[in-house]
């Protein structure tokens, strides 16, 4: 599907896109693949490790719709990874998380629209599912913002879908790589916000199948939600350093207990298959014989029950510690 195409990553040197790029220049033969990012630096390391023929560099803030309509020119994919993803920093600068996180999507669109990109899948979170805090929030509005797209391009032929999940194993920032350094550096115990909390739980190149996948499953407006499965905080601490103490610090603002990323007010509209979940749109598309029970692969789903909600407190599937540590140990933190 990506041979002698042309994909652009927006926010491609963070951890998401490096590892999109590694995959594609493994197991494709794209015509180009474009790197968006504003981060000079980043783009800089980045270009020392991938410097493939078809390699294209473009520093440029996805809040630039010009600079985003000059990039899009010729170009067939769009994976839409660029966003402030920080709760505690979007709560204290709520303007410039949504100057990206929203105003940033609706440039998105209207590049891809006016430059018929083929197909554009946005990254979302599971914070998105009724959301606590303003990055949430803004996930929120960007999802719908990338259903509703859908509408905009009416019979033109670019085609929107996004990807939710949960959260990513060694993923910069987040809390394994903060247990790795205090444990470096000698920590006697290790923070817990609640023993009860519980998360989902994914790699990175889970995630970039998942998105590689999706590309030839979309329609169109719907959510790709992957089966996968949760664990708790407590045990992932015990797992990477059953020698230290718990020290309960008590939930942070805009955190929640447990995630969600089917909501049970949505599941009148989602759909279940054999490895994922789909929230079809809650709006009329343009196309309205379009209907998501087949997917472009021919994979069929069934509607969930009424009032169903994929959470990761109730997930079926946990992981044990020790299913824990040896994910770690297959993952480069």
């Amino acid at each position: 599907m990506f041979n002698n195409k042309v994909i652009l990553i927006t926010g491609g040197t963070g951890s998401f896109g490096q590892r999109y790029t590694d995959t594609l220049l493994k197991r494709y033969s794209p015509k180009k693949i474009i790197i968006y990012s504003r981060d000079e630096l980043k783009q800089s390391e980045m270009q020392q490790h991938y410097n493939a023929p078809c390699m294209r560099y473009f520093i440029g803030d996805v809040r630039d719709r010009e600079r985003l309509n000059r990039a899009m020119y010729g170009v067939d994919y769009v994976i839409h990874a660029a966003a402030l993803k920080q709760v505690p920093a979007a709560e204290y600068n709520p303007m410039e998380c949504i100057r990206t996180n929203i105003d940033g999507a609706e440039n998105v669109i209207t590049a891809a629209i006016d430059n018929g990109v083929r197909r554009v899948i946005a990254l979302s979170t599971d914070k998105a599912a009724n959301p606590v805090n303003l990055y949430g929030a803004t996930k929120l509005c960007s999802d719908k913002l990338f259903a509703a797209g859908n509408n905009m391009a009416g019979s033109r032929p670019t085609r929107f879908s996004v990807v939710r999940y949960g959260n990513v194993v060694g993923s910069r920032g987040s809390v394994v790589p903060y247990f790795e350094k205090l444990i470096a550096e000698g920590a006697t115990e290790l923070p817990i916000t609640d023993i009860h909390m519980t998360r989902f739980w994914i790699t990175l190149q889970q995630g970039v199948d998942f998105v590689l996948k999706n590309f030839e499953r979309m329609h169109g407006g719907e959510i790709f939600v992957p089966k996968i499965p949760s664990i708790r905080i407590r045990d992932l601490a015990s797992a990477m350093a059953p020698h230290l103490k718990h020290k309960i610090i008590g939930i942070r603002p805009g955190e929640k207990l447990h995630e969600v990323m089917c909501p049970a007010d949505d599941s009148y509209h989602t759909l279940e298959f054999s490895d994922h979940f789909v929230i079809s749109p809650t709006i009329q598309m343009f196309e309205r014989n379009l209907t998501y029970d087949i997917n472009g692969l021919g994979e069929v789903g069934k509607p969930v029950p009424e009032g169903f909600e994929y959470n990761s407190e109730t997930n079926p599937e946990f992981l044990s510690e020790e299913q824990i540590r040896q994910l770690n140990n297959t993952v480069s933190l």
